[in-house]
């Protein structure tokens, strides 16, 4: 089945409708679902009209009838849920082979059993390439397919590789961390769902985000300081401008919205100088991946960018291919471990 850019689709298994963002190789689709941007395969959806006509079908016919009518149940108070931190969640997928049930390929979840929304950055690499590579953000409560990974790859020990931050606060650290599955380990966490007849089996990656440390300021008595040193009078404060992001925005009109009269030299310094400062906070904080927005334009600014990255030593590399959410509007930073 043919899907193109802007199509609506239907996902099969949640019933769910999103929108075609744009493609992943020859079988894959990137969808949005309730403003969520996630990977699936083609064959697990659909265009809708049939389930339209359908409805609308199921819809006349109701009408012509009159069913009884039941008293309404009064509506529920829906409990809090409880936070229980953020999974990545397996689902082994079998055939039949002669007289035994054999794995073929694993789907893999990110679960977020948290209050809040994070920001994502997951990838899956072998020894010798990316298998897979994907970045978002994922609401409250909510769970997220993210690929399917054929069985045998796992007796290669792959590198699940993951970093969360929370979307809804800056007062959070970064937090990152890399999963490793041995086979051994696999086929006992397998049997055991065949015993207890359940489905998926999960790993914590993280119960709850740890808060950003404040510094104190160390007291030193004043006799003991030098004659030639004087008291500094504004006393230095942490603010948001101090904290890294996973992604900044480029764009004048989202640094300075008074900005008329600015000529474009004077743009471009701001803009350069803010990427820089981003830049050196993310390497500060260890941060893993970063996502620059920098429109398309002319292009003076995307290549002044890059040549800053290829002159960061602490750069692995970078990217400015078609994503999503930003088109060819923006670079993807990956920093050395």
């Amino acid at each position: 089945m043919k899907f193109s850019i802007g199509d609506k689709i239907l996902i099969k298994r949640t019933g769910e409708e999103g929108i075609v963002c744009g493609y992943i190789g020859n079988d894959m689709l990137e969808v949005e679902v309730s403003g969520t941007i996630f990977p699936v395969y083609t064959d697990e959806v659909e265009h809708p009209y049939l389930t339209w006509f359908t409805q609308k079908k199921k819809q006349q016919t109701s009408s012509i009838s009159r069913p009884e009518q039941f008293p309404i149940e009064p509506p529920k108070t829906i409990e809090k849920r409880q936070s229980s931190g953020i999974s990545l969640s397996f689902m082994p997928v079998f055939f039949h082979d002669a007289m035994e049930d054999l794995v073929s390929e694993l789907k893999i979840f990110l679960v977020n059993e948290t209050p809040y929304s994070i920001h994502f950055s997951y990838d899956v690499k072998s020894k010798t390439s990316t298998l897979f590579s994907h970045q978002g953000k994922l609401h409250p409560f909510g769970h997220l397919f993210l690929h399917s990974l054929p069985y045998e790859s796992m007796n290669d020990l792959p590198k699940f590789n993951w970093q969360l931050s929370n979307a809804d606060t800056l007062s959070d650290k970064i937090e990152s961390g890399t999963l490793r599955i041995r086979p051994p380990k696999l086929f006992e966490q397998i049997n055991q769902l065949l015993v207890k007849n359940e489905a998926t089996f999960s790993y914590l990656l993280l119960s709850e985000f740890s808060p950003i440390e404040k510094k104190q300021a160390v007291q030193i008595p004043v006799q003991k300081i030098a004659p030639e040193f004087k008291k500094s009078k504004e006393s230095k404060k942490i603010s948001l401008a101090d904290l890294p992001r996973y992604e900044i925005d480029l764009h004048i009109e989202k640094l300075l919205p008074s900005h008329k009269g600015m000529n474009n030299a004077t743009i471009m310094q701001l803009q350069l100088s803010t990427f820089q400062r981003s830049l050196d906070l993310a390497i500060s904080y260890h941060q893993h991946k970063m996502i620059v927005i920098h429109g398309v334009g002319s292009g003076a600014l995307r290549e002044a960018i890059h040549n800053i990255l290829r002159q960061t030593s602490e750069v692995e590399a970078f990217r400015n291919e078609y994503m999503g959410r930003y088109g060819f509007g923006a670079t993807e930073i990956i920093f050395k471990k």
